[in-house]
């Protein structure tokens, strides 16, 4: 496969990447400001700073979207410490009986194949780079 066939192909694994993690953090943020999810009173600030703060990584990675190969090194920071964060997060609800299993389990494994979606990504883009440069 010719160079720049490389590089067309790691520019769409990064863009599927901001894409796929933006939508993602975008249908979060909107669920954490439903009435149901947020229904009891204690947890509707809570709910509230965190619905913020995905529509926020939301931006960024439709703003790395823009620029993929230059804005690739977003996808480490969503890889670590964004996404080990709402994991470990989910892991103490599990344990906590926060949450079940059957409503636990599904976004925490969501997250972990996003995790490995953008390291692909951003491995991909970075041999290409390598390439390039050597």
């Amino acid at each position: 496969m010719p160079d720049g066939e490389h590089r067309d192909l790691a520019v769409r694994w990064l863009k599927a990447s901001y894409i796929a993690g933006a939508v993602a953090d975008g249908v979060v943020g909107i669920l954490m400001l439903i009435p149901y999810w947020v229904a009891e009173e204690e947890f509707r600030f809570s709910m509230g700073v965190g619905a913020s703060l995905m529509f926020g990584w939301t931006a960024l990675l439709l703003w790395a979207y823009q620029e993929p190969e230059e804005r690739k090194g977003i996808l480490l920071l969503t890889i670590f410490p964004v996404i080990p964060g709402l994991v470990a997060t989910q892991v103490w609800a599990l344990a906590a009986d926060q949450v079940s299993v059957q409503r636990g389990l599904p976004p925490m494994m969501g997250s972990l194949a996003l995790a490995l979606l953008m390291g692909f990504s951003y491995w991909k883009a970075s041999a290409v780079g390598d390439r390039d440069a050597g």
